[in-house]
């Protein structure tokens, strides 16, 4: 069984940061893709960025520019630095290890 804990998440003003973090409970995290979902109140679950096994990145084109994601394989763990927040990216932040794989989510409110 894989758990996967997310932590990092809180209460920040627009134009600050934070820094997500998700631990995976076993080593496949290293041989998985992972990635990074959100979801706000009334809206669909939709992808925030991923990254491969082999490191290649992708964004969300309303993130492009502001979040970084990456991974520490040494440590099975994955991370979402998010820089320059905005009101919008107010949600609750999921991890996904492979394609079957969920953290429990951790909110971020970005507000003044």
């Amino acid at each position: 069984q894989v758990q996967l804990v997310e932590s990092g998440g809180g209460l920040v003003q627009p134009g600050g940061s934070l820094r997500l973090s998700c631990v995976a409970s076993t080593n496949i995290f290293v041989i998985n893709d992972m990635a990074w979902y959100r979801q706000a109140p009334g809206k669909q679950r939709e992808l925030v960025a991923s990254i491969s096994r082999s490191y290649r990145k992708n964004y969300a084109d309303f993130v492009r520019g502001r979040f970084i994601i990456s991974r520490d394989n040494a440590n099975n763990t994955g991370y979402l630095q998010m820089n320059s927040l905005k009101p919008e990216d107010t949600a609750v932040y999921y991890c996904l290890l492979g394609r079957s794989y969920w953290g429990q989510g951790t909110q971020v409110t970005v507000s003044s």
